[in-house]
């Protein structure tokens, strides 16, 4: 395992049980076995780790990695759209316990804004991408004319955030097979609404 493996890993682990805002490099190289000297020579802070976290130590959302080309006119929409929510409720069921506390350190949420804003990347991205990929299956004649994309998107993303907060607020876990079935609740519901028929 290289060096950058051992510091993600370590940091996955104390981010998870402490959250971002109580996390220092301290802990993070103690649980990677490193010193905290290397941890800056190959993150620039702890906001730079905890986006190596995110994007190397979380569960990925195809439709974001990947980009929207990749899925459109491939499977079927209700589909795609069932994996595509059980993904992002993953992420966000895993970034919960690490993320939530960024909030009560208006300085760290600061930096951690402006890291995304650097980067082209924040919570905005995962709406982006969904309406992105609704609009492209719109204009292939996959959804209905008069569905909204950018509606649809922010009712889909909104709806896995807060089913993850609910379970993580409750303690609770979710199983895959919960978490398949949420997804598929919800495309039932508001199939509807994007049916090309």
């Amino acid at each position: 395992m290289n060096t950058r493996d051992r510091i993600l890993d370590g940091a996955a682990e104390v981010m998870r049980s402490r959250g971002l805002a109580n996390t220092t490099t301290k802990e993070i190289a103690k649980a990677a076995g490193l010193s905290e000297a290397m941890l800056y020579k190959v993150f620039r802070d702890k906001v730079d780790l905890f986006l190596g976290v995110l994007t190397e130590r979380l569960p990925q959302i195809a439709l974001v990695q990947d980009g929207p080309p990749k899925h459109v006119g491939r499977g079927t929409v209700p589909g795609n759209l069932r994996r595509l929510m059980a993904e992002v409720v993953s992420f966000y069921l895993e970034s919960f316990p690490i993320a939530a506390s960024v909030f009560s350190d208006p300085d760290l949420l600061t930096r951690h804004r402006e890291a995304l804003q650097e980067r082209g990347s924040g919570p905005q991205r995962v709406v982006a991408a969904v309406a992105a990929y609704l609009t492209a299956e719109q204009r292939a004649g996959r959804i209905a004319v008069t569905a909204r994309p950018d509606v649809l998107a922010e009712l889909l993303v909104g709806a896995c955030l807060h089913r993850a907060f609910q379970v993580r607020f409750a303690g609770q876990t979710a199983t895959p097979a919960q978490i398949r079935r949420f997804a598929a609740d919800m495309v039932a519901v508001l199939g509807p609404a994007f049916s090309s028929r």
